[in-house]
This record gives C-alpha cells, sequence and structure tokens, in this order.
C-alpha cells in the first residue's frame, strides 16, 4: 500500500472540508424547506418555498401535489448548495455562531426584500401578518446558524488534522 506525502493529505483534508460543506448545504436546504412546507400547511406561513422556487416559474396544476412539494425540496437542496459555497469561501474561518445567525438574516432580507421584483405574483412583505414576519425570520437565522455552524466546525476539525498531519 502506497503511502500519501503530507502535501497529498493536506490537500485531501481541504477538499473533504469542501464536501462537507456542500453535504451540509444540501440537507440544510431539504430540511428546512421541508419545515417551512409543513409551517405553511399549518398556516404558520402565508408564503411556501414552492411560491419561491417553483410557481413563479411553473404554473402547472401538479405543482399543488405532493410532486410539486418533492421538486421544490429537490430546488432548495440545489440552491442552498450555493450559500453553502459562499459561506465557505467567505466565514468558514470565523468560529463564532453569530455570524451564522446574521448570514441568515441577511439571506432572508436578499431573498424577500431585495429579491422581490422578481416574484411578481406573491405578497410583499409589508402585507404579511406577525406569524409569517416571524416564523421566516426564525427560519433563515436557524438555517444560517446550522449551515454556518456546521462549516465552521468542520473547518476547525479540519485545521487540527492538518496540525496532526504536519507534526507527524
Amino acid at each position: 500500500m502506497r503511502r500519501l506525502s503530507k502535501k497529498q493529505q493536506i490537500n485531501d483534508n481541504e477538499e473533504s472540508v469542501l464536501k462537507k460543506s456542500m453535504y451540509t448545504g444540501f440537507v440544510g436546504g431539504v430540511v428546512f424547506s421541508l419545515l417551512a412546507s409543513v409551517m405553511y400547511y399549518f398556516n404558520f406561513l402565508e408564503v411556501a418555498p414552492k411560491f419561491y422556487l417553483l410557481t413563479s416559474w411553473v404554473s402547472e396544476g401538479w405543482t399543488d401535489t405532493w410532486l410539486g412539494i418533492f421538486f421544490t425540496t429537490i430546488l432548495a437542496g440545489v440552491v442552498s448548495l450555493l450559500t453553502a459555497f459562499v459561506y465557505y469561501m467567505i466565514f468558514r474561518k470565523i468560529k463564532y455562531m453569530w455570524v451564522g445567525i446574521i448570514y441568515g438574516f441577511i439571506l432572508w432580507a436578499l431573498i424577500f426584500l431585495l429579491f422581490r421584483p422578481i416574484f411578481n405574483d406573491i405578497p410583499a412583505v409589508t402585507e404579511w401578518n406577525l406569524n409569517t414576519w416571524i416564523t421566516t425570520i426564525c427560519l433563515f437565522i436557524l438555517y444560517g446558524t446550522f449551515i454556518g455552524y456546521s462549516i465552521s466546525y468542520d473547518y476547525m476539525d479540519s485545521q487540527q488534522t492538518e496540525d496532526i498531519i504536519k507534526k507527524s
């Protein structure tokens, strides 16, 4: 069996962190999209993830069935890959949970305030009730915290592994 050089082990370790970050992003998108869909079903939200990810672009009847929720969930996972990659590139070295909380709030503001003109058939944020405001903000803060803390933890763990590799 061939032994890898220290440089190769460190490169593999860095690639592993990026792969874990992408996996974390996909899982986070899927889980929080499903959670938001359940909250919409129980009337905690006036807007569902499918309104942004699916029905704004597709106006077929199947979007209101379980198939629409499935495709919305997968799309949320794919879009979440981008948010996880952005966090990985910019904030991975910061180990404080506050960065993830702020990141989640910034994502909320981007989607619901800045990108609002893209989605014509969805009510504006000013027309939402208080439950929708609080629920969406909390969901995005939790999402940002999940993404941020997971990626930062994996990065810090990989740094410890690199230190062990360098010392050996």
